[in-house]
């Protein structure tokens, strides 16, 4: 049995180079070092056992930053910190005795303001369910992994999963995750249920394949679909924090920032109104950047985040807009029927779905098979599809491209077509120019002229639009003026909306710019 560690401290600076020494060698277990500041890993009591699929399910584990009063009662738990003093005898003499303290606050502020720890562990992320390691091996031992630097705090008790599965166990997982699990569930097409699988095993892979991951999109033409019970699936099983949408940018990052303190694999925008336009320049930041950066709430210093979370919204008849079309993988559900919630359970593989997944039992065979069949790509060499390709995203396409086609689920990102198509931003552009060309061919003109073209024609007590309502606007809905407009235009030079394409020149007296519409149709 190991004894406890015994501190002798005495003055001020003696206590703390005392306590630091002994922080360093580790001397407090489970205690880490996370971006410069010490952290203790302890379980959280008195969380929901089984929430519901579109609720929060925070991770059984977190990492909770050392401050002065919980380095306090960690020392008093785990060592004896003391000093001698001396006392008066009874026969006039004295003696020394040993007395347990606990060292003053603004010592253990002190200690706690380093933030080179060389000796401590490092810790990376917390996750909670296996991933597969950068060299191929399955992290699935809970606790702390000295390879990654990941801590493995998981959500079901998971048994050992075989290194190398056998052709029963590949065929039995991917019939159960095919023909039970996601048999029922309104796909509308090939390619959404196959999206989906993806994004299930993307927390898995994340590590692995060493890629940024889109930003994921599951929505539907009717409530009651199951897109809440889609998003619950790797939600349950990695930990989620769902939360509503924020209809501003700045309260949007807010969100961002403040769902990077907390330990979770995915997080959720839920329900978002119907039609909602996903068009947002922190999001597609978000997506696209390794680490998040933003300044701390309530906090005048900023802080840095590796961004590995699994980001997702939900809703009905979603649009997207701007750069986050190209961002986005989508999951679109069609029950093709007015009263989805009315559809026969007693017929499904999983009956009550909903219910289903919220029990531990149920979310550990999910991930059982999820990992027997990402193990079985592994041992064959982990096939990549070199022919995708999808911006910042192509390395994560390629292995998960990869990994469908090795289990012969097809349809991966053939919808890429349909999100464009939702595209509200591309939509919008495109009938402009289209328009455009219509009334004007290629006639360079300057932003004042073409403003005053998109003027109503009045005849009589008639008004005539020869724009048909396709003039663009801005973000109020209204026409821009000539110099909103000639901004609008600039920036849009040169990209492509389908077939058309702004070009765009200096004008004869070399004072102001024209533009014109390409239609290379």
């Amino acid at each position: 049995m190991t004894s406890t560690p015994r501190l002798q401290v005495g003055s001020g600076p003696e206590t703390i180079r005392v306590l630091k020494a002994a922080l360093a060698d580790n001397m407090l277990p489970d205690s880490y070092v996370s971006a410069g500041a010490l952290v203790h890993m302890e379980t959280v009591s008195g969380g929901l056992s089984s929430p519901a699929a579109d609720e929060d399910s925070p991770l059984p584990i977190t990492a909770s930053p050392l401050t002065p009063a919980t380095l306090a009662g960690l020392l008093a738990e785990h060592a004896y910190v003391y000093r001698i003093r001396s006392r008066k005898t009874g026969d006039g003499g004295s003696e020394t005795f040993e007395e347990e303290i606990t060292p003053p606050r603004d010592i253990l502020s002190s200690v706690l303001a380093a933030k080179t720890w060389p000796g401590v562990l490092p810790l990376r992320g917390v996750i909670g369910a296996p991933v597969l390691r950068r060299d191929g091996t399955l992290l699935q031992e809970p606790g702390y992994d000295k390879a990654t630097g990941l801590y493995l705090a998981s959500k079901v008790a998971l048994p050992p999963v075989p290194d190398a599965p056998t052709a029963e166990q590949v065929h039995d997982a991917r019939d159960f995750l095919l023909n039970r699990f996601l048999r029922d569930f309104p796909w509308s097409s090939a390619a959404d249920r196959a999206n989906y699988i993806a994004l299930l095993a993307t927390p898995i892979l994340r590590h692995y394949t060493r890629s940024l991951t889109p930003f994921a999109v599951i929505d539907a033409t009717m409530p009651a679909s199951g897109k809440s019970i889609l998003t619950g699936g790797p939600g349950m099983l990695y930990g989620q924090r769902v939360m509503p949408w924020a209809y501003t940018e700045e309260e949007l990052r807010k969100s961002i920032t403040a769902v990077f303190a907390e330990q979770v694999g995915v997080v959720i925008w839920d329900n978002l109104a119907e039609g909602t336009v996903i068009d947002s320049a922190n999001l597609a930041l978000l997506v696209t950047a390794g680490v998040w950066s933003d300044r701390q709430l309530g906090a005048s210093r900023n802080i840095a985040t590796v961004n590995d979370r699994l980001w997702m919204a939900t809703g009905n008849n979603l649009q997207v807009g701007g750069d986050m079309a190209s961002r986005t993988v989508r999951v679109h559900l069609d029950p093709n029927m007015p009263r989805p919630e009315q559809r026969d359970q007693s017929r499904f593989g999983i009956p009550h779905l909903d219910q289903w997944i919220t029990n531990p039992t149920n979310q550990l065979t999910v991930l059982w098979h999820l990992l027997v069949l990402v193990l079985d790509w592994t041992r064959n060499g982990a096939p990549r599809a070199d022919t995708l390709a999808m911006r910042q995203f192509t390395p994560w396409a390629q292995a998960l491209g990869g990994f469908l086609a090795h289990h012969d689920i097809e349809g991966f990102l053939a919808n890429a077509a349909d999100v464009r198509d939702v595209d509200e931003d591309e939509t919008r552009w495109r009938a402009f120019l289209s328009c455009w060309h219509t009334l004007h061919g290629s006639t360079p003109m300057t932003a004042a002229e073409l403003r005053n073209s998109g003027e109503p024609v009045h005849t009589g007590i008639y008004e005539h639009d020869p724009w048909d309502g396709q003039f663009i606007t801005t973000h109020t809905g209204r026409m821009p003026n000539a110099l909103s407009l000639g901004r609008l235009l600039t920036g849009q030079t040169g990209r492509w909306r389908g077939d058309y394409v702004i070009r765009s020149a200096k004008h004869d007296r070399g004072n102001r710019n024209v533009f014109w519409v390409e239609c290379h149709a």
